[in-house]
Order: C-alpha cells, then sequence, then structure tokens
C-alpha cells in the first residue's frame, strides 16, 4: 500500500495541480489547516504566481472582509496609496500582519505594473465584513448603495434619503457591541429600525438590479459589479444582526450558515468575471458539510465551498493542505494510522496528492481521524478524503 500511496504524490507546481482536473476550473481554491503560518503562505504565493503565469488565473481572492479587500485591488491595480497603508486598512483579521500576505500584495502591484487593464491582476477579499465577536455597521455598504444609486437614477426612484439612512443607523457602536454575539438582547437587529432597513436596502438592491443597463454604460462594469458587492453586503450583514438578536436554538446555525453563504456568494460574483484563485481556511472551502460544536451546542451547516460546489460543478477545485507538524504550537508527528501519518511517512518534505487515487489506494482502510492538541489547527477528516481534489502536503512548519 505505501508503493501506492507515494505513487499519488508529485511535486507541488502548477502543473501538477492542472494534471489532477479534467479542465481548468473557474474557481481553483486552495486550503488550509490553520491560519497565521507563513510558511503555509509562502507555498501559497509560489504555487499562485505559477497558476497566474502558466494558466492565466487573473483574481486572487482570500478569507478577508470583502470591503476592506477594496482597498488592496485598488492598489495592485492602478497603485493608489503605499504598501503600508493598504495593509494596514486592507485586511480583517489580523491579516495585513502577515509577511506572506505583504509580498502577496507587493508581488500583485508589480505584476500589473505596465500592463493593460485586460492583463492585470485583480484582488479580491471574499469575507464579510464580520468577526468572531460580531458584525460590521450596515453603514459603510449601504450608504454606499445609495450613493452610487443617487448620482445616477431620477431621484423619484429611491425608496429613501440619505437622511433617513442615517436616521435609521443612528451611532455605529449600537451595531459593532461585542456582548451581542453571546447576548442576543444587546444586538440591535430586530430593533424597527433595522427591520426599515433591511426592507430599504432591498429595494435599493432592487433598483440597482433594475436599472442595470443604463448603469453599465453610465459608469463601467466594474463600478456596477462594486455597487452590486455593496447590495449583497448591506443585505448580508442586516440579515446577521437580525439573527444575532434571535433567540430561538437555531440561532447559532443560522450565523454560520449566513457567513458561509456570504463567502459563496461573493466567490460567485468573483467567477462571473474571470478564473480566480481562492485561499481560505480548509473548512470554508470544503465540499462536504461542515460540523462543530459551541459548548454543548452542535452545529451543521454548508460552508462556501459546498455552496460554490453546487452552483459550479467541475468549474470548482479544491485542494486542501494538510501538514504533519506544528511543534511550536504543540502538534508534533502524526500518528502513522492517520492520513498525515501516511502522508508523513513519505520521503519529501512537501507535494501535491492526488486524493481521489489516495482514497483508492486505501481501499477498505478506513484512517484514524487525528486528534488535534491545538485548537487553532483542524486536522484533515479521512471521512471527507474523496472530496477533495487534491491534498497539498507540508512535512513540518516551522516557527515564523
Amino acid at each position: 500500500m505505501a508503493t501506492d500511496i507515494k505513487d499519488t504524490a508529485h511535486t507541488v507546481e502548477a502543473a501538477a495541480v492542472m494534471r489532477l482536473l479534467p479542465a481548468r476550473p473557474r474557481l481553483l481554491a486552495l486550503g488550509e489547516p490553520t491560519h497565521g503560518e507563513d510558511t503555509l503562505l509562502d507555498l501559497r504565493n509560489e504555487l499562485f504566481r505559477q497558476l497566474v503565469e502558466q494558466e492565466g488565473y487573473r483574481t486572487i481572492a482570500i478569507e478577508s472582509d470583502c470591503m476592506m479587500g477594496l482597498v488592496v485591488d485598488d492598489y495592485v491595480t492602478s497603485g493608489t496609496g503605499t504598501l503600508d497603508e493598504v495593509m494596514k486598512r486592507g485586511f480583517s483579521h489580523g491579516f495585513g500582519a502577515s509577511a506572506a500576505n505583504r509580498e502577496l500584495v507587493r508581488w500583485m502591484r508589480a505584476y500589473n505594473d505596465g500592463r493593460p487593464a485586460s492583463e492585470r491582476l485583480r484582488f479580491a477579499g471574499f469575507d464579510g465584513p464580520l468577526e468572531i465577536t460580531g458584525a460590521a455597521s450596515p453603514r459603510q455598504a449601504l450608504t454606499a448603495l445609495h450613493s452610487y444609486l443617487a448620482a445616477r437614477v431620477d431621484t423619484d426612484l429611491l425608496p429613501c434619503t440619505a437622511e433617513t439612512l442615517d436616521r435609521l443607523l443612528g451611532a455605529d457602536d449600537r451595531w459593532t457591541n461585542p456582548a451581542a454575539m453571546m447576548d442576543p438582547a444587546r444586538s440591535v437587529g430586530q430593533s424597527a429600525e433595522a427591520k426599515e432597513l433591511r426592507l430599504l436596502a432591498d429595494d435599493l438592491v432592487a433598483l440597482l438590479d433594475a436599472q442595470t443597463p443604463q448603469l453599465i454604460t453610465a459608469t463601467s462594469r466594474d463600478d456596477w459589479d462594486r455597487a452590486r458587492m455593496y447590495g449583497r453586503t448591506t443585505t448580508g450583514l442586516l440579515r446577521y444582526h437580525f439573527w444575532m438578536a434571535d433567540t430561538s436554538p437555531s440561532r447559532m446555525t443560522w450565523l454560520v450558515s449566513l457567513r458561509g453563504q456570504m463567502m459563496a456568494d461573493n466567490l460567485l460574483a468573483v467567477a462571473e468575471r474571470g478564473p480566480a484563485l481562492v485561499h481560505a481556511h480548509n473548512g470554508h472551502l470544503q465540499r462536504d458539510k461542515s460540523t462543530m460544536r459551541m459548548g454543548d451546542l452542535p452545529l451543521e451547516w454548508w460552508s462556501a465551498g459546498a455552496l460554490v460546489s453546487a452552483h459550479l460543478g467541475e468549474e470548482y477545485a479544491f485542494l486542501a493542505t494538510a501538514l504533519g507538524t506544528i511543534r511550536h504550537q504543540g502538534v508534533d508527528t502524526p500518528p502513522p494510522n492517520t492520513v498525515e501519518g501516511l502522508l508523513y511517512a513519505l520521503p519529501e518534505d512537501r507535494y501535491v496528492v492526488d486524493a481521489p487515487r489516495l482514497a483508492a489506494a486505501l481501499g477498505d482502510t478506513r484512517p484514524a481521524p487525528r486528534v488535534s492538541p491545538y485548537y487553532g489547527y483542524s486536522p484533515l477528516d479521512p471521512a471527507h478524503l474523496a472530496g477533495n481534489d487534491g491534498i497539498v502536503f507540508i512535512k513540518d512548519v516551522p516557527q515564523s
């Protein structure tokens, strides 16, 4: 069996990845099992560089706030701002502090320098404006959508004025109160003002759709795409805040499901404009149903990858990253009866594995699930092995 497993492994490079797939997918996603390790991001950068140069991918989307990602996109496409400013203002979840993310942005800007617009790389954040402690105020996205429409359609068609939105939104700290994540009573998501905002946001998005031909002609498809993102973000945030204020047993399932849906909608919009590379946690990109426990509460939901795969079929491909050790986080050599342990026994330090062939090579031998001593690391689920198009394996992750 060891020989069969070795035959499924190849050097990590674009050509090896593409050999796993029937054709170039519109969205090619690379996951990671833990955040904050630049070794994983350095490998991502090199693989994505090859895929851009050899396979014609033109957008790189990562698990970061979609609104903040506009700052990065403006920089890499037109040089707006400075690299220091972009790393500070263009990423959520603390990802702007990563040296590997900084290098990715620097390289994208250098790649675009002197190229015509049709050949430039684009950047996208595809997460909602969400953190584990709560959600952003809908103000930025909602007022941007209203401003875009107010400048370009008849005033009589607008369902409200900017002043009405400002009054209904109130102070932003009402929306961002971190106590609301644990105490629904602290959320404003089901207040009378929030409910009215949901209706107005729905009308504004409907108006955007109804005026599409005029708006694209008056501005550009890129501006219209950005306005659509404002609309998705506005309605998604207002829906998320509504469920933050809910007290039913399904509250947390709704919240994790809504985040997955917001991610998926952003990825599908990215896919509309051409082939894109995607990077996020494995759990956001997998095709199988996601599960977790929050205290005594079991949760199940469909992640962004599962939703996108349902829409795109073979136009979506997913490579999970697996690893052997993160010794500085207490993750030592994997047990030999786990997937990671079987791959760790191979001589190479890093390689890409044909996951369906590996599953076939294992046959009836069912690897044991690996147990992680570190809450920030999620091992591969052996039950989901065949659902991946490939696995990128890194034997040892040194401290960054």
